[in-house]
């Protein structure tokens, strides 16, 4: 825990004075003034976060952390537990979504075997971290125990430490388990002080019984973890996952190094969600790749407001979100960095 706090200590704002030079910036660029949008506010940002008026996010990585839950058993996906184990062979082997998406934005994808109910053997790409072998049931009691909520916090930002030394400058977050949707519909439950009904989709696709049933079951995960639900750390262990608070853990440390980190969808919000409620500063550093299609996703953003930069019907997680911002986002910054100025092009800026 003490490494986490130290963490989260020191976290600070954001630099003004580098989003004040690079909001100067755009002014001087050949076109007219905003009329690049949101790509304008994104460069501004990204300054703020590094403290860099002419940041480089060339090299990028997807972080995807994997638990299984205890809570699958009660029937809340449509899929069987043993998906999360045969999606990360699938991620391994390159033939997911994330991968194709990946190999399309030009970013690097890493696994982190952080809680999932099997083993595997070695491979590129893989980073076995397993706290245990998938949560417990948290409409029985609390997901995980303090110590081991902790601890994967400690591997999530371990996993961003690691980036920044390997010279990352944009991570994305990404996230495989089985119903993680229902522990992240726990956590905005309480986080959004909102009923379950109103913060429990469909997740991979249930039909209505389906869903009737896993709104029932996040009923019941807040009955019985009631008094358990004092404070953002006990929260997350009481109602997340392996994969969340690895999440957790590697947004506090994004953070801290000074790092944009791209939020993918629903359960990578909620991560961020227990991050931001640890520490407020945290939230700007946080930018939201996508609009999921999960019920509680645009009451979350309506909590924080914030915009997220897509909209694309996503539902799928695994970081396919995030790694498609990615692409706007570097945009926006190559704009920013090689456009040239009005000076530089001998071009006539707007009459005062």
């Amino acid at each position: 825990m003490e490494q986490v706090q130290q963490w989260l200590e020191d976290v600070r704002g954001l630099d003004e004075k580098a989003m004040e030079a690079a909001r100067q910036h755009q002014t001087r660029l050949t076109k007219p003034r905003g009329s690049l949008g949101r790509l304008e506010e994104l460069a501004g940002r990204v300054a703020g976060i590094t403290g860099q008026l002419h940041p480089e996010v060339m090299k990028k990585r997807i972080v995807l952390f994997a638990g299984d839950h205890g809570v699958a058993r009660e029937g809340v996906s449509a899929y069987p537990r043993e998906v999360t184990a045969q999606m990360i062979m699938n991620f391994l082997q390159g033939g997911a979504a994330i991968n194709a998406v990946a190999r399309a934005v030009g970013a690097e994808i890493e696994v982190v075997d952080i809680g999932v109910d099997a083993d595997f053997p070695p491979a590129p790409g893989l980073v076995n971290r397993k706290i245990a072998r998938g949560s417990a049931n948290l409409a029985e009691g609390p997901a995980m125990s303090m110590d081991q909520a902790v601890a994967a916090m400690a591997v999530g930002g371990e996993r961003a430490e690691v980036a920044v030394k390997n010279g990352v400058k944009l991570l994305g977050t990404g996230d495989m388990g089985i119903g993680n949707t229902t522990s992240s519909s726990a956590l905005y439950a309480v986080f959004l002080n909102r009923t379950a009904g109103e913060v429990t989709g469909r997740g991979a696709g249930l039909d209505d019984e389906g869903l009737a049933r896993k709104v029932q079951v996040v009923e019941r995960a807040l009955t019985v973890n009631r008094a358990r639900l004092t404070d953002p750390l006990s929260i997350l262990a009481a109602l997340g996952g392996f994969e969340i608070a690895g999440l957790c853990g590697l947004i506090i440390a994004a953070a801290r190094n000074r790092t944009p980190v791209v939020i993918d969808g629903f359960i990578s919000s909620a991560a961020a969600l227990v991050a931001i409620r640890l520490k407020p500063e945290i939230q700007r550093f946080c930018l939201f790749g996508h609009l999921s299609q999960e019920r509680g996703h645009q009451l979350f953003f309506q909590e924080i407001g914030e915009r997220p930069l897509l909209d694309l019907h996503l539902r799928l997680g695994e970081g396919t979100g995030a790694a498609l911002a990615m692409s706007i986002i570097q945009a926006a910054i190559e704009v920013h960095n090689r456009m040239a100025t009005f000076e530089s092009a001998g071009v006539s800026d707007q009459e005062e």
